[in-house]
């Protein structure tokens, strides 16, 4: 199977702890060791499981472009692994947005001023992730570029005029049955109401989930597209260079749904 990156043995992973008020949070700060000067960071935010295998499988995909990237954790200790604790987590964020915007920024401060991390920063999020770093947008960071991939896309605070000052990538399925299409239409609606530099790009047939290469099958509506998974990391990849370069190539892949709003 054609995973789109090398295994690179140089990527090392480096656990982290940190805190939002009294929560404990335990990251890992990922990077090639090979690449000596400055660079941009990313953060990675993971999906309903938390930080898993699939989180940090990504995060690496990341420091093997070179970037300095921060696995993070979105629950604290002793939430992961509890099914009852995770359903309760999450619906806490969703509902308190600003609680979800706040704990995404803990993990920014600390890729912020984690050694070698230099220039702008930008937040990547899977599924859970995905909201979490829309609602980062929605807040009004000044984080350089999000990205949700097969993320949920309404908020119960939907951004005001003017507030969403990062460029937005959305990566989502077009078969997903998690995220209807009135989602879909509705972020496209407040994204260009907001004003905001915005991009979705809709994978033809593919459901939610489509970069979980290790999914089994046994979620209705879940399943690995390695044709989606490809061309959203082909997308992915040319956002990360436009916003950290300025030298961003067409974004590839899929039926793309773009709009952006020009102050000038």
């Amino acid at each position: 199977m054609n995973k789109c990156f090398s295994d690179s043995p140089t990527v090392t992973a480096t656990p982290v702890v940190y805190r939002d008020d009294d929560v404990v949070l335990d990251g890992v700060v990922m990077r090639d060791p090979a690449t000596a000067e400055p660079r941009p960071g990313v953060l990675v935010v993971h999906g309903g499981a938390g930080l898993d295998d699939h989180a940090r499988g990504r995060a690496r995909r990341f420091a093997e472009l070179g970037y300095v990237v921060l696995a993070a954790d979105m629950y604290g200790r002793g939430v992961r692994g509890d099914r009852q604790r995770i359903m309760e987590q999450l619906a806490a964020f969703r509902a308190d947005p600003g609680l979800l915007a706040r704990r995404t920024r803990a993990a920014l401060d600390v890729l912020a001023t984690t050694p070698g991390v230099e220039g702008p920063l930008a937040a990547v999020g899977y599924c859970f992730g995905g909201m979490s770093v829309l609602e980062l947008a929605r807040a009004g960071s000044s984080v350089a570029g999000v990205i949700s991939v097969h993320g949920s896309l309404l908020s119960n605070r939907p951004a005001p005029p003017g507030t969403v000052r990062t460029k937005i990538l959305v990566c989502h399925g077009g078969s997903d049955p998690h995220i209807p299409w009135a989602d879909v239409d509705g972020f496209a609606e407040e994204m260009t109401a907001a004003q905001a530099d915005w991009q979705l790009t809709v994978y033809g047939g593919a459901l939610h989930g489509f970069t979980h290469d290790g999914d089994t099958g046994q979620t209705p509506g879940v399943a690995y597209s390695e044709t989606a998974d490809a061309r959203s990391w082909t997308a992915i990849r040319s956002f990360l260079t436009e916003i950290f370069d300025g030298e961003g190539a067409p974004v590839a892949g899929g039926i793309s749904r773009c709009g952006s709003f020009d102050a000038g």
